[in-house]
């Protein structure tokens, strides 16, 4: 596994994983109109310097690393590719049925069903267990460095996002944040 393995821009690069996020937008967007203006935090929602900061932070590093995949080519025939396949196969599916889960929920309710049974983040893990995968299946410890520090961004925008749900579900969503882990888990007995 190398830091920085050799760049080519090839049919058989790592943005073949990455794709996934480009249909899963173009799914969220045209599949239900709604959809995408409940997948986005309200710009009026304050959030303190950290969290922009963040925020910028996390969104720079998933664009890097989906200009990076262009260029880093997968390893097929190696172990490694077949670990990371897996761990990218885990990702996707997850990331299905979640992107599913949101899209059949309407806009006004609590997303408790499918995934979201199970963890409250469940896209968030999915991206992760995704850009791992990739990582892994390019031998590429750039991209697995970057992965790890999207998660972190992205565990920060958890919290914002959860507290965005405090304040419009209220003990509704208190509820379901005691039952139901933060990334994966079986729902906790009430």
């Amino acid at each position: 596994m190398s830091l920085i393995p050799s760049f080519k821009i090839g049919i058989g690069n790592a943005w073949l994983f990455m794709s996934v996020f480009i249909l899963q937008m173009i799914a969220i967007t045209f599949v239900d109109k709604h959809a995408r203006n409940k997948s986005h935090i309200p710009n009026d929602m304050r959030k303190n310097r950290r969290e922009r900061y963040t925020g910028t932070i996390g969104n720079f590093i998933w664009l890097a690393a989906m200009g990076y995949s262009v260029f880093l080519p997968l390893q097929p025939g190696t172990t490694w590719f077949y670990v990371g396949l897996s761990v990218f196969f885990i990702g996707i599916s997850l990331l299905t049925i979640a992107t599913y889960n949101f899209i059949t929920t309407p806009a006004n309710q609590l997303i408790t069903k499918g995934l979201y049974r199970f963890s409250r983040h469940p896209m968030y893990l999915s991206t992760f267990l995704i850009c791992l995968g990739t990582g892994i299946a390019s031998l590429s410890w750039l991209f697995i460095f970057l992965s790890i520090i999207l998660a972190l961004c992205l565990y920060q925008e958890g919290l914002i996002e959860e507290r965005f749900c405090h304040n419009k579900y209220d003990n509704a969503y208190q509820e379901y944040a005691d039952r139901t882990f933060k990334w994966i888990g079986l729902p906790k007995k009430r």
